[in-house]
Order: structure tokens, then C-alpha cells, then sequence
């Protein structure tokens, strides 16, 4: 009986594996978990029986990619590829067939469909109320999450492809675009710029080639990436300490330079800086050092007032990284060229869209103003007009739609950054012309100041500050209009690989004393240009840039960024000033009784700015403050730090000044 209870079991266990190995046999297991193929494809993969992908690149034509539908018998053996469209080069739209929401248009684009099997038919996921939340649970960490919207505003984004060639067909064929593009309705002005009116060195053309691209999503994440390196190191404050050995300083620095570069490489790939730690292959990943520390230079320049600590750290980490001590022992430069849009539309062959004459317009920044609702919209309506002319004229195989819409708004960019950094300096000179004037002086506003008078170190009568105060305000307009210039020029004499630096102690602290050929060659070109334009200058044309008063040309760029920042609270004030007194009595009464009245506390506000702004104080001796190019900006920052000590300060913090400075991040 135990023989035959085992010869059973035996049996038992046959079978089982017999009926193991059957089921093995008839199904076919395919590696399509999360961990093999991503949750996405695998939650695709579980629903279809077939898969449609159509999909079309900026420079190549729109293909089908077929797989399980090619036929009953197919059983996943096959697949088609195919070019739906006749001819070559011919992009999908709305007028040859692709007029759904799911198809494919314009330069670039895919379409993923997914034939669904039986089970979920049965399932009841094709009621669209299942299927809306099915989806939305796939699509819920990508950027298609608009599809699954339940805004208002959705449909709008939705349906923004399908009628974007009958909407520039449209504006094309507005009634009026020519003579809009002429004329102005009620004069002669023309909209475009004439060729002669802009000087060679602030054409588009030209300015363009300083003018950094505009930063993708993609490049965006590495922006982060790079910002949290620089964030959290202490890169300078280990390799500038004062007193260590050259050799223990090159050593400092490699190790500094080496421990960002691998943590970059470690936060991309664990695996890639796990392979770095062993074999220090540094030069097989330089293309990547290279474009993440481009991409944090290039938002630098686009945005000066961010990354203000993490921007000194960086440009001083590759400052050391291509010097003649560290660049050996590296064996490549993490330096490389900032994209611009003078590059980007030159490797494409499509310089000729900076020459379109409707350049101007369509990179144009749309103000309010004191215009209109029915101005803007018109003004808006002939940008988009020029856009889509531009963008219809001058697209390539090499040069898509996006690209040049790409490019024209990264000139919107720096238009707008010009604007917003220019305004306050015009608005201030427009306070200085109409409330003063070199031939007259009205009872009690003399602007002339006295060396040893009130910390001046300067002599001048009302005449002469007067032109004094306008043409340091009209130089630093010009300094600001030519920034982006300036910046790259900075940046080159920065990073330079044959002119070093030396630590020194300036009086402020260590600090990197460099010399700055092309910084001070572009600052030379802008101070002639102003002196030509003033026609007589006052005072010292010095400018202070490698010495003990402007240590480099990161610490030259720095002051400048900070005009609009000392200009802007004092416009916020004055132009506030009227709202709060009309809108509170208790105010009105304030300034009436204690300063006289609304327009006496303005005009003595602009009075001691333009006195005690310009009289050459801020330092200890002449050199270093008096009336040179940089002392000009020394005297200005010196009345900022007095202004809690004015009698109209209270009047500032009722217009909302909190302080000239913002958070260093």
C-alpha cells in the first residue's frame, strides 16, 4: 500500500509539471513590467492588441509605424512603416486631411493610438467617463496633462494646433497689413525702423549676436541641477583663504573642481558616477560639464537678478578650472560659447530673418502706457502679424516654425529687459530735466555743492553738477542698453586661459585682481560714444576696472546691474507719492503741515538725490570715489546708505520702500 500511496504521488507531481510546462508552452512572456519598459508603456501594453504610432521630426517627413494590425494572421510577426504623405517635405495640416485632435501637424509631433482589447470592451472602459480617469492616470506625470483637463481654458490649448494656419492665413490677410506695417493710421510714423536710423552697433543684427536663446524644458532641468551644486558648495570659501602655498591651493582647487563635476554626473546617472569615482574619466563627459554650465551662464545673462551668490561661485570654479595650473591636470575646459541667437540662427542658415524688415515689430515689447485697450490690441495684432510672416517666409528644412519663433522671442526677452532696466534711468532724467535747468535757478534749489561741505568731495556750481548729474545718469543708460555685450565681454576675461589672476586684499577683503582687456576696450567705446553725444564732458574720465576699487570684470558687471535697483525705489516713491496723498487725509495732512505740500517734498526729494548722489563722496580719498566713471556709482550707493538718515525717509516707507537690495539668491 506505501508503494502504491508513492507511485501516486509521483504520478500527482508528473502531471503538475506536465501541466506547468503546457502553460509555459501556449504563453508567450514578454518583459513588460514598470521595471523593464516604464509604467507608462506597461499600463499601454496591458490595454491594446495593436499600436498606430505616427510621428514626424523638425527636418525629416511624417511616417506610420504599424504593429498587430497588419493583418489577422500577423500574430505579431509583422509590422509597416509608411509614408502617408505624396510628397516629400510636405508637412501634415488641417487642409490635407489631419484635422483631428489626435493628428500629427505642424514641424514635429507624435501620435500614439492603442487598439484596445476584448477585456477591456467587457470592462465597460470605453464609456468615456471610465476612460477619461483610465487616461488621466497615464498621462498624469507627463506634459499631456491639458488633454485630461477639465479648465475651461483647455479646449483653447487643445484646439490651439488645429487652427493655427487658418489664424495665420487670417492675419495675413487682414485688410490693411501693408499700410499697418507703413503707416500709422493718423501719421506718417512708420512702424518698421529705417536703416539708417539705428547705428550699426544696436541693429538687431548686431545685438543679436550677444542676445543668449531662451532655455528649453530640458535645459531647465539641468538649470536646477546646476543652481543646487553651486547652492550647497563652498567651493571659494576652501580655495581663497589667505596665506596657503600654491601647491596646496592647486590641490584645494582640483578637488573642489572634481567633487562638483562628479556630483553633476552622479545626480544624472548612479551608475555613470559610480564609473567616474573609479576610473577619473573626466574628459569623456567634457560635452556635458560644458553645456550644464553653459545653460546656468546663459540664464544668468537673460535673468542678472537671479543666482546672485551661485553665479559668483560658478564663473569662479571655471575661472580656476581653465587657468594654466588646474587646465593640465584636467586634460579639457569645461569652458564653452554661450548660445546665442546669432549662433543658433547662423549654424541654420537663417541669419537673413535678423534682416527682415519686419524684425523690429515683431520682436517689439507691447507697453501700456497711457495708450489705449484699442491701441494695445492694435499694436498686438501687427506683432503677431509680423511673427507669422516671418515665421511663413523664412522656415527651412533646416530652420523649423519653433526655431524661429524661439529666436524672435528670446529678442523679446532682452527688449523687455532693456525696457525694464532702461525705464527708471530715463524716468530719472526726465525728473532732472523738467524740475531743473542749467540756466536757472530757482529760490533754494541750487544744485551747486562745495568740496568738505556735507561729505562732498567735489566743487561745482548749479551749472555744472547739472550737466555732472546727466551725464553719469546718460552713461549708465548706455551701459545698460549695451549690457549683454558687456557681459560676454566680462565672461571672456573672466575665463581666460592666459590672463590670471592674483589674490589680493583690496581693503575689502581677498579679492581676484584681474586685468580685463576686452571689458575695458567695450567700456572705452561706450564713454566715447556719450561724450560725443553730451558734446562736453564734466569731470574725470578714468574707469577703474583690475585694481583694488574694481577687482575684475564679474565685480565691474555686478555694479552696473545694481543702477536700476538704486534708481527704481526713488521712482516708486515719487510716482506713488500722489496716489497715497490724494487717497488718504491723514497723509495729505502730513505732508502739508510737515514738508509743505506734495510738490515742495517732491522737488526736494529730487534735490539732495541730485546734490548729494553726485558730490563725489563714498570714499576716504579722490581716487577711489571723486568724479571717475566708477566713483560716479561709489556716490550714488553712498546716498542710498544715508537715505534712513533724511528727513523725507518716512515718506519712502509709505510708498512701500522696504530697501535698494534684494534677496541674494
Amino acid at each position: 500500500d506505501d508503494d502504491d500511496d508513492d507511485d501516486a504521488e509521483e504520478e500527482d507531481e508528473t502531471t503538475e509539471k506536465m501541466d506547468d510546462e503546457t502553460e509555459t508552452a501556449n504563453n508567450l512572456v514578454l518583459p513588460c513590467r514598470e521595471s523593464d519598459i516604464g509604467g507608462f508603456y506597461s499600463a499601454l501594453c496591458s490595454l491594446g492588441v495593436g499600436i498606430t504610432v505616427g510621428t514626424k521630426s523638425k527636418y525629416d517627413d511624417y511616417y506610420e509605424f504599424e504593429y498587430g494590425r497588419c493583418g489577422e494572421t500577423s500574430n505579431f510577426t509583422h509590422f509597416i512603416v509608411k509614408r502617408p504623405m505624396g510628397e516629400e517635405g510636405q508637412r501634415p495640416t488641417v487642409d490635407n486631411g489631419f484635422a483631428k485632435f489626435s493628428d500629427v501637424r505642424g514641424d514635429s509631433g507624435t501620435c500614439v493610438t492603442v487598439y484596445v482589447n476584448d477585456r477591456v470592451k467587457e470592462a465597460g472602459w470605453l464609456d468615456e467617463s471610465v476612460l477619461k480617469l483610465v487616461l488621466a492616470k497615464l498621462f498624469e506625470t507627463s506634459q499631456y496633462t491639458v488633454a485630461m483637463s477639465s479648465d475651461q481654458d483647455a479646449q483653447k490649448i487643445i484646439d490651439a494646433s488645429k487652427t493655427e494656419d487658418q489664424d495665420m492665413e487670417q492675419l495675413k490677410n487682414q485688410p490693411g497689413d501693408d499700410h499697418d506695417f507703413q503707416d500709422d493710421e493718423q501719421g506718417n510714423e512708420p512702424d518698421t525702423v529705417p536703416e539708417n536710423e539705428h547705428d550699426d552697433y544696436n541693429s538687431v543684427k548686431e545685438r543679436a549676436k550677444y542676445i543668449p536663446l531662451r532655455l528649453s524644458l530640458g535645459e531647465r532641468k539641468m538649470l536646477r541641477l546646476v543652481e543646487a551644486a553651486m547652492t550647497c558648495c563652498d567651493y571659494t570659501t576652501r580655495v581663497d583663504q589667505p596665506g596657503m602655498r600654491p601647491a596646496r591651493r592647486t590641490h584645494a582647487q582640483l578637488k573642489g573642481i572634481t567633487s562638483i563635476l562628479r556630483g553633476l554626473v552622479t545626480a544624472c546617472d548612479y551608475a555613470a558616477g559610480q564609473k567616474l569615482l573609479e576610473e577619473d574619466n573626466f574628459p569623456d563627459y567634457q560635452v556635458f560639464f560644458r553645456q550644464m554650465f553653459e545653460i546656468a551662464r546663459r540664464h544668468k545673462i537673460m535673468n542678472p537678478e537671479k543666482m546672485r551668490t551661485e553665479y559668483g561661485k560658478l564663473v569662479y570654479l571655471l575661472q580656476d578650472a581653465v587657468s594654466p595650473t588646474v587646465l593640465p591636470h584636467l586634460t579639457f575646459s569645461c569652458k564653452g560659447p554661450i548660445e546665442t541667437v546669432y549662433k543658433f540662427l547662423m549654424e541654420r542658415d537663417g541669419l537673413a530673418v535678423l534682416e527682415d524688415k519686419m524684425i523690429e515689430v515683431a520682436t517689439e515689447e507691447i507697453l501700456a502706457l497711457k495708450k489705449t485697450r484699442a491701441q494695445i490690441s492694435k499694436e498686438i495684432q501687427r506683432k503677431e502679424r509680423a511673427v507669422a510672416m516671418i515665421k511663413s517666409k523664412y522656415r527651412s528644412s533646416k530652420l523649423s516654425s519653433e526655431d524661429i519663433h524661439l529666436c524672435l522671442y528670446s529678442i523679446c526677452d532682452n527688449n523687455s529687459f532693456l525696457n525694464s532696466n532702461r525705464v527708471p534711468i530715463d524716468k530719472v532724467i526726465d525728473f532732472l530735466t523738467h524740475n531743473f535747468a542749467p540756466d536757472r535757478i530757482d529760490e533754494g534749489y541750487s544744485l551747486s555743492i562745495s568740496s568738505g561741505e556735507n561729505g562732498a568731495r567735489l566743487s561745482h556750481s548749479h551749472e555744472r553738477q547739472y550737466y555732472f548729474a546727466l551725464q553719469s545718469l546718460t552713461l549708465w543708460r548706455d551701459i545698460v542698453d549695451d549690457m549683454f555685450r558687456l557681459w560676454q565681454m566680462a565672461e571672456d576675461d573672466l575665463l581666460s586661459e592666459t590672463v590670471t589672476y592674483s589674490s589680493q586684499d583690496t581693503g575689502q577683503g581677498m579679492q581676484r585682481v584681474q586685468q580685463c582687456p576686452k571689458t575695458y576696450k567695450a567700456m572705452q567705446t561706450i564713454l566715447s560714444r556719450v561724450q560725443k553725444k553730451v558734446n562736453h564732458w564734466v569731470g574725470s574720465s578714468v574707469i577703474h576696472m583690475g585694481d583694488h576699487n574694481v577687482p575684475n570684470s564679474l565685480s565691474f558687471i555686478d555694479k552696473y546691474t545694481q543702477v536700476p535697483r538704486i534708481l527704481g525705489p526713488i521712482v516708486v516713491c515719487l510716482e506713488n507719492l500722489e496716489r497715497i496723498y490724494e487717497k488718504d487725509e491723514g497723509i495729505q495732512d502730513m505732508v502739508d503741515s510737515g514738508y509743505g505740500g506734495l510738490d515742495k517734498l517732491r522737488k526736494d526729494i529730487l534735490w539732495d538725490f541730485f546734490r548729494s548722489a553726485f558730490d563725489g563722496s563714498g570714499a576716504d580719498n579722490f581716487y577711489d570715489a571723486g568724479s571717475c566713471i566708477d566713483g560716479r556709482l561709489t556716490s550714488a550707493w553712498n546716498w542710498c546708505s544715508q537715505l534712513p538718515t533724511k528727513p523725507f525717509y518716512p515718506i519712502f516707507k509709505l510708498t512701500g520702500f522696504i530697501g535698494f537690495d534684494g534677496d541674494f539668491k
